[in-house]
């Protein structure tokens, strides 16, 4: 329920020139990942002072901001990556919105901006989507990504927290991250993704612009995506370039690096552990040496890999690789059944295919 306090009233202003429904069909068909947007945007304004206000739905346009806005110079900016799914009812609805809007929070508290309500964060989201909600698309694996974000726009040369924020929403229809094969994945041995201390938990694009150099050199080695180690030793798993990694082992125990503030405590990431304990793996998050891992990929003794995140849900590793060898995960084609089983646990959940036993589900239409 909304808090009176927290609160806002949305204005809605319905764009004056919507996208014809015919073309509208066309992009929403095959659209590719986050290149197609819908008509409008939530966008709240934030003043030191004064706090969140002027609340708008509006039709999505470019930002007008002053060269000296602070998030060009001092990279304050935060985001979330959320969906909307068209459920067997015909309804609209969202996966643990909550869970976004929480760690939205901790993230601007470690980045030293504004603290936005769970409410504001959750109305933004419902309302874009309702005015939106025929860029919904139907189809297998196809939903409408969600893109919450917040900027400093105070006008001030000089290290310190803005003043001032935008909260603005936008959304995209998609189809699959990835293809439904396995990708394969280069081991960065030369950058580190995060630090203890550093802001690798939160959902920062700092952390992602980061890792695009890494990202970049898996691209020459044939690679789909990059795989970090920690920064101390680069000796332990940590994190993909934007996604989680799970390992199953063969006495039926699904291995993880556990969070201890250097990796994102992906909401993708914590329902399928519970989904995997619900089909009775054993959990372990543990420190993983990449040792181990290559290891354990050639005795047999991990049978599956595999990334996870809200873009892609899961998908399947065949291999890693990294200067002078490679870990191979079954015959490095065909996804495990394992992993398979969990992701369609947690798609059923989440396009209304079956019973939301943990509550994850939350309707809009």
């Amino acid at each position: 329920m909304v808090s009176e306090s927290a609160a806002l009233h949305f204005t809605i202003e319905p764009t004056s020139n919507p996208t014809p429904a015919d073309h509208r069909a066309d992009l929403i068909a095959n659209p590719a990942f986050g290149r197609v947007f819908t008509d409008h945007m939530a966008i709240v304004k934030y003043t030191e002072g004064r706090g969140w206000h002027d609340a708008r739905i509006t039709a999505r346009k470019p930002l007008t901001l002053d060269p000296a806005a602070s998030v060009l110079h001092y990279a304050q900016e935060i985001f979330e990556g959320m969906k909307a799914y068209r459920t067997e009812g015909g309804g609209i609805a969202t996966f643990r919105p909550e869970e976004n809007a929480r760690r939205f929070r901790a993230s601007a508290e470690r980045m030293a901006m504004a603290d936005l309500p769970q409410e504001i964060f959750m109305q933004a989201v419902d309302e874009l989507v309702k005015i939106d909600q025929d860029w919904v698309p139907t189809g297998e694996g196809k939903s409408l990504y969600l893109r919450p974000f917040m900027i400093a726009t105070e006008v001030f040369l000089g290290v310190k927290p803005a003043s001032e924020y935008l909260f603005i929403v936008i959304a995209c229809p998609v189809g699959a991250y990835f293809g439904s094969g396995c990708v394969s994945v280069w081991v960065s041995e030369d950058y580190t993704r995060a630090a203890p201390g550093g802001t690798g938990a939160a959902k920062c694009g700092g952390n992602y612009a980061a890792s695009l150099v890494a990202q970049r050199g898996s691209k020459m080695h044939g690679c789909d995506q990059v795989l970090f180690l920690d920064s101390r030793e680069q000796r332990f798993v940590e994190e993909m370039g934007g996604m989680n990694v799970m390992f199953l082992r063969d006495d039926n125990t699904l291995v993880t690096p556990p969070l201890t503030g250097t990796i994102l405590p992906g909401i993708t990431r914590d329902a399928i552990l519970q989904l995997a304990k619900d089909r009775g793996l054993k959990i372990e998050q543990t420190p993983l040496e990449i040792d181990e891992i290559f290891a354990g990929a050639a005795s047999g003794r991990y049978k599956e890999a595999f990334a996870c995140g809200t873009a892609a849900v899961i998908s399947p590793i065949g291999a890693l690789r990294r200067t002078g060898g490679e870990a191979v995960f079954g015959d490095g084609k065909t996804p495990g059944e394992v992993s398979l089983a969990i992701k369609k646990a947690l798609t059923d959940i989440q396009a209304g295919k079956t019973n939301d036993a943990h509550g994850w589900i939350h309707a809009i239409t």
